[in-house]
């Protein structure tokens, strides 16, 4: 099966903040992308975990979206003009898929 090259970008921020991070995929021309909780993690502050947090104020989300390469550089100019002032990690890798016309 033949397979295309892209690039997945995987955000992962404070869950208020994920309204402002879509409103500008969108501007940037993405046209599709997933969010799913994240419920604990460990970084450079320590370890951290969903258990016990009332509401979505404190709440981490993952988006995660897959690109064409030419987009890349929009997208994360776009992305970290949030992100940047905000708890949040961004990553970028290499995929294969499968139906390019999808992305």
């Amino acid at each position: 099966m033949q397979t295309f090259p892209k690039k997945r970008i995987e955000i992962v921020v404070e869950a208020p903040l994920l309204r402002r991070i879509t409103a500008r995929l969108a501007e940037t021309g993405v046209g599709g992308w997933t969010v799913v909780p994240v419920l604990a993690g460990h970084g450079q502050h320590g370890d951290w975990t969903a258990e016990g947090q009332i509401g979505t104020a404190s709440q981490m989300v993952m988006l995660i979206t897959v690109v064409d390469a030419v987009r890349l550089d929009a997208v994360l100019d776009g992305v970290f003009a949030l992100v940047s002032r905000q708890i949040g990690v961004v990553t970028v890798s290499d995929v294969a898929v499968v139906r390019p016309e999808r992305f």
